[in-house]
């Protein structure tokens, strides 16, 4: 036991050492700011041309907004049908009283996770995790690792422990930079807020009978629980494509590839329901807490943690076949 925790602390150093870790955390550093100014920007652009500051008039108007846009033709009918039930929800949320959007450090950290579930956090992982194999083929140092009397499983175990970490490390420090740095600019208040969880969609109708109020701090935590599932997914097919290809640049591209690729399905043919499948067309699994539409026919929360869970175990299966039976040597 000790000698794993030995492995896996060596992998660690590894990982942590090299310089685009230090690149994630200057572009965290970066663009939370960003991203924190484009909202802010929002609110007020929005207050001013409204001319008010009532959040019941700013939801109204984007009600009103949304019902516009439904009677154009240009928007295709999956999109028509996204934007109905999203008025359903804002309707829901203007007729409990309840403000889905006040500002505070905690609500930018619910919407940032929201918003960055199925793409900006993944592609972070990956960067992170599509040559921690690869990159000791490419380095050389693949005979070193395996001279040791060490069997070869622990090796790639312990790899793929670091890797985990790591990935909770990553999710952690982008959690409180944007709680840091968007408090700055909005307050640190609002823990305590009430938020809505609970919607279910059935056709086109918004099925409110489980619908319940949570404390803003208690809808992070989930919410930051089902990104830890959405990273792991990814970074653990990551894994599985650093040990298939010895070159680092092309297993980060497969990977960048895939995950892009997956958002852009979901978005450009939601009516391809084979889609739901694989394994990015599921990562935002935060729709399922806030009640956004799901525009894929037949997803749901259950659905969706079990087609991850799946590619992920097949991801390993396949990655300790290849490396433990592979002449790595050769």
């Amino acid at each position: 036991m000790r000698n794993f925790t030995g492995l896996v602390y060596n992998e660690l150093l590894k990982v942590i050492r090299k310089r685009r870790m230090l690149v994630i955390f200057l572009i965290l550093l970066v663009l939370i700011p960003v991203f924190t100014y484009g909202q802010y920007r929002t609110y007020k652009t929005t207050m001013e041309q409204m001319g008010t500051s009532d959040w019941r008039a700013l939801l109204q108007q984007q009600i009103v907004d949304t019902q516009n846009r439904l009677a154009s033709n240009r928007v295709p009918e999956e999109w028509k049908e996204f934007m109905r039930l999203r008025i359903q929800v804002q309707q829901y949320y203007l007729d409990h009283d309840i403000n889905p959007s006040a500002p505070g450090a905690p609500t930018f950290v619910r919407k940032f996770v929201e918003e960055s579930i199925s793409l900006f956090l993944p592609l972070l992982v990956v960067v992170v995790a599509a040559d921690i194999v690869s990159s000791e083929y490419g380095q050389g140092t693949i005979k070193l690792l395996l001279s040791r009397p060490v069997r070869r499983w622990k090796i790639l175990l312990s790899k793929y422990v670091a890797l985990i970490l790591v990935t909770s490390l990553l999710l952690l420090i982008a959690g409180i930079l944007a709680y840091l740095i968007s408090g700055i600019v909005f307050g640190y208040g609002g823990w305590d807020m009430p938020v809505l969880t609970g919607f279910q969609m059935k056709g086109e109708h918004l099925i409110t009978d489980y619908v319940h109020l949570v404390p803003q701090w208690k809808y992070i935590l989930m919410a930051l629980g089902l990104a830890w599932f959405t990273c792991t997914a990814v970074a653990t097919l990551s894994f599985m494509v650093s040990v298939l290809v010895r070159s680092t640049a092309a297993s980060m591209g497969i990977m960048l590839a895939a995950v892009i690729a997956g958002n852009l399905l979901v978005q450009l043919a939601p009516s391809w329901t084979t889609l739901k499948y694989l394994a990015f067309t599921n990562l935002q699994l935060t729709d399922y807490l806030s009640g956004a539409p799901i525009l894929i026919e037949g997803m749901s929360l259950p659905f969706s943690l079990s087609v991850l869970s799946l590619w992920s175990a097949a991801a390993l299966v396949i990655a300790f076949a290849v490396f433990i039976r592979r002449d790595v040597l050769a």
